[in-house]
């Protein structure tokens, strides 16, 4: 498969648009493709590459940087810098900002809109946002906005024309086609000179706006570089000038940076529910859902949708809606049947999980999962409250939703499968992580994957992301100043930070698994943090259903008396060693050398083998190596037990289990006599 770099303007919308394309759309090409979103190579392209089907390329898309730069032939020139924008709604200037009115969308109270532009999705889905920074704005105070950066580019005229102020946007000149190659390198000068001048003759009308504050800060932490000392230079050089800032909630913006804007607000997650040109209010999924894409799914409900949408951003959803609407296109062939509103939720879904490679979509249910009854109801319970979140009151909302869980108890009990079965109960995507891949060698760089981590999940909402081995980054806070005690303290603080940031109305769910419970931080386990759940060893009745489960899902018949005495033998073994019996037994049966039957006498084995490991892990560990003089071992001993001859079914029977003491160290193997119990026979 080929492989090719590209730069944009805009990564986001062109990795959404190649991931869709690439998916549903086999014969489009990549020249099609740019034409769509124009981008630079950053290699040669010639008239071949944009002549190969995108199913064939794997895009690797970055942002526009200091790389070198290569116009592809025939495609429009992509300078973010140069392209006018479009042009926003006249707005009077007036000498306050009061709430302007919405877009218009053409949103009837009781009806969905014909159509629906990104930039009037945004509009309309923070109008109430937009009418608060104008009004700062208006009252001279500079703004900092933090939002994804695919709705900055609707925003950055908007919000001053709704102040009544003159945004300087810091335009550079359009350059020619043979200037290209040196763009990338000159463009940070030539935008932080523009800037400079910018703040130094902006009018009292006029309001400096800085599209990617964060991008030109040049950092990932909140370090301050030499890029963001020339930055904090610039915006310090004059304090009456009015600034418009944005910036990635993903991205760390210095704090001496931050400090220059009066105000700092979020533009972040969707409302439920958004005024009409008539004065009502509608539900979110109604105003930016068009008729046709709600007409499609059968018993579209507007208001359940909000659950699965919150996290997103206006720009986002419309693309997810495209995706859904292009997944199930209207059919007029005889025999179609009409999509569901369940069927657009899993399209929510998929679309999340394929314009993000780190989540995934869940397949596991509670119902897999045998016995733990106890912990089913509780987690059952919790789920009940994070799925009708926006129906409690709003004065408890934050209390009574859980946000996150730590499964703690013995290796092999099923915490990460529990946790995947939580997400498929949310309908959510799901990403685990291992608790080492956190961690980094250099300063600042563990707390920037917590951010960003966190603030992808929220993008993705509803989510799960569970944390495997969480004892490795949540231990116990130390006050030693080795450089191991610093890191680690600060991955447990961004984790607080980021708890205490919870948003109740975007369902996302954190869940910790740990054997160690004991070493985890404090503050981390406070009730209203994360709730502790012990997921131990399974009882008699779990294992007898756990081994069900796996017996259902590896094909090997078993009786109701032949699951009774499996597990009975299981004792003291976790569901992943029951699970290896009936694994194992089937990898036999069908690539075995030589092949065996996965009957009653090789699951007795397989049982046996497992049984003896036990034995000489306890022979070998200090309980058991250490016991005072005189005091006798026991060791269990299982073999396989032939039915009586007089019995024409060739099924097998376990043998019962046996304790035999011994004087050594080394444990006695035994057959057992056969039993004559008519329930176990």
């Amino acid at each position: 498969m080929l492989t090719l770099a590209l730069a944009a303007v805009h990564p986001k919308a062109l990795s959404d648009r190649y991931s869709i394309a690439r998916m549903d759309e086999p014969d489009l090409t990549l020249g099609d493709l740019l034409r769509e979103h124009p981008a630079f190579g950053l290699q040669p392209l010639d008239e071949e590459h944009l002549q190969v089907p995108v199913k064939s390329l794997a895009l690797r898309v970055e942002p526009l940087g200091a790389a070198a730069l290569y116009l592809p032939p025939g495609i429009p020139l992509p300078l973010a810098s140069s392209e006018p924008a479009p042009e926003p709604e006249q707005v009077a200037p007036s000498a306050s900002a009061q709430p302007a009115a919405g877009p218009s969308l053409g949103v009837l109270p009781n009806g969905n809109p014909e159509r629906v532009s990104e930039r009037e999705a945004v509009l309309t889905a923070h109008h109430v946002e937009i009418n608060r920074a104008a009004a700062y704005l208006n009252s001279g105070l500079s703004v900092l906005i933090r939002c994804d950066k695919l709705l900055v580019e609707h925003l950055v005229r908007e919000v001053p024309g709704r102040a009544g102020r003159e945004p300087l946007l810091g335009e550079l000149p359009a350059v020619a086609v043979g200037d290209v190659m040196s763009m990338g390198t000159g463009r940070r000068a030539a935008l932080l000179a523009t800037l400079a001048r910018m703040v130094r003759e902006a009018k009292d009308h006029q309001v400096v706006v800085v599209p990617h504050l964060d991008l030109l800060a040049g950092g990932s932490d909140a370090a301050l570089t030499l890029e963001g000392r020339e930055l904090t230079d610039v915006l310090y050089s004059r304090s009456e000038c009015i600034l418009l800032g944005f910036t990635d909630p993903s991205l760390m913006v210095p704090e001496v940076l931050a400090n220059r804007f009066g105000v700092q607000m979020p533009i972040d997650i969707l409302p439920r529910e958004v005024t009409t040109s008539g004065g009502g209010r509608t539900p979110i999924g109604q105003a930016l859902v068009t008729r046709e894409e709600a007409d499609l799914f059968d018993g579209f409900d507007a208001p359940e949708l909000y659950k699965h949408i919150a996290g997103m951003n206006a720009v986002r959803l419309r693309h997810a809606l495209r995706f859904a609407f292009h997944q199930h296109r209207p059919t007029t062939g005889a025999g179609s049947e009409r999509p569901r509103f369940t069927d657009l939720v899993q399209e929510l879904r998929v679309f999340k999980a394929r314009a993000s490679s780190s989540f995934e979509m869940p397949t596991v249910t509670f119902e897999e999962i045998g016995g733990y009854d106890t912990v089913k109801d509780e987690l059952k319970r919790a789920l009940k409250i994070v799925s009708g979140a926006v129906d409690l009151p709003e004065d408890l909302r934050h209390d009574l939703v859980p946000r996150g869980f730590i499964f703690h108890g013995p290796p092999g009990t099923g915490k990460t499968l529990f946790a995947k079965a939580v997400a498929n109960k949310m309908d959510a995507t799901i990403q685990v992580i291992s608790g080492p891949e956190i961690t980094d060698m250099y300063v600042g760089e563990s707390e920037r994957k917590v951010r960003e981590l966190f603030a992808e999940a929220r993008r993705n909402a509803p989510t799960v992301v569970v944390f495997d081995e969480f004892d490795s980054i949540a231990g116990r806070r130390s006050g030693r100043s080795d450089g191991g005690s610093r890191a680690g303290n600060a991955i447990v603080a961004q984790l607080l930070t980021e708890l205490d940031g919870f948003r109740p109305e975007v369902p996302v769910l954190i869940i910790g698994t740990t054997n160690r419970i004991d070493i985890i931080d404090d503050a981390l386990l406070r009730p209203s943090r994360f709730r502790p759940i012990r997921i131990d060893l399974p009882d008699e009745l779990a294992r007898r259903e756990i081994a069900k489960v796996h017996a259902r899902h590896f094909g090997i018949p078993v009786s109701d008396g032949l699951l009774d005495r499996i597990s009975r033998a299981t004792d003291r073994m976790n569901g992943d060693e029951i699970r290896s019996i009936f694994r194992d037994a089937r990898a036999d049966e069908l690539v075995g050398e030589p092949r065996r039957r996965a009957d009653a006498r090789r699951l007795g084995e397989l049982v046996g083998a497992l049984r003896l490991g036990q034995q000489e892990h306890e022979i070998d560990s200090p309980e058991v190596v250490g016991t005072r003089p005189g005091r006798r071992a026991t060791f269990t001993v299982l073999t396989p037990l032939r039915r009586p001859a007089r019995r024409s079914s060739p099924e097998r029977e376990l043998t019962v289990i046996e304790t035999v003491p011994t004087g050594g160290s080394a444990p006695v193997i035994r057959p057992s006599e056969p039993s004559t119990d008519p329930e176990e026979e």
